[in-house]
Formats: structure tokens, sequence, C-alpha cells
């Protein structure tokens, strides 16, 4: 079956880092492209970053410079580095499987529950 979860969600000041981490079961994540979206209470869901098979990321225009998106194919993981952290930042962070390098939501194929991170003095 599978899954997506996410980990590494938490408390953090303002510009402080977390990272969060996505692992799979029941495939491979490298074979896929996958991204981390995120929503805010009250607002819809965005999508902030996604890497391809080829290890490309992209970012979008928000987090530019301020988040890194990487893969460990050892661990099978996609991880999201969040270094400078604002309160605007804080939102249900996914990660998605994608049926195509995107950060709109259309492109999800599956979800993982999601891991929220609060980013307040």
């Amino acid at each position: 079956q599978l899954q997506l979860v996410e980990s590494g969600g938490g408390l953090v000041q303002p510009g402080g880092s977390l990272r969060l981490s996505c692992t799979a079961s029941g495939f491979t994540l490298d074979s896929y492209s996958i991204g981390w979206f995120r929503q805010a209470p009250g607002k819809e869901r965005e999508g902030v970053s996604w890497i391809n098979s080829g290890e490309i990321p992209h970012y979008a225009d928000s987090v530019k410079g301020r988040f890194t998106i990487s893969r460990d194919k050892t661990k099978n993981t996609v991880d999201l580095q969040m270094d400078s952290l604002k309160p605007e930042d804080t939102a249900v962070y996914y990660c998605a499987k994608l049926l195509f390098g995107s950060l709109n939501s259309r492109s999800v194929d599956s979800w993982g529950q999601g891991t929220q991170v609060t980013v307040s003095s």
C-alpha cells in the first residue's frame, strides 16, 4: 500500500530553522517527482517546492532562498530544510507524490497526512 508520512514539524521562533522529512512505504521516492505543499488556516493549499527524479529543485517565490528540497536515496526520503522562518510560514505541511512536476495541487497523485509547522515568538 502506497503511503507517505511527514515528520519534523514543530514550534520554532521567527528566524529559526526546521527540517521536514517525507518517507514512503510501498514505493521508491526517487522514481517520482515529489512535492511539498502547505495550508494555513483559512487559506487554500499552496505548493512550496518540488523535486524531479533528476534532483532538479523548484520553489515558490515566497520560499526561494530560504527553503531547500533534497533527496536522500539511502533513506528513501525527500527533505525540506526551512531556514529564516517567518510567522507567515505557519501551516500544515504535506508531502505529495506528483503525477507531473508542478506546484499546482492538480499535479498530486497522493498526499501524506501532514505535519504542523508553527513559527511564533
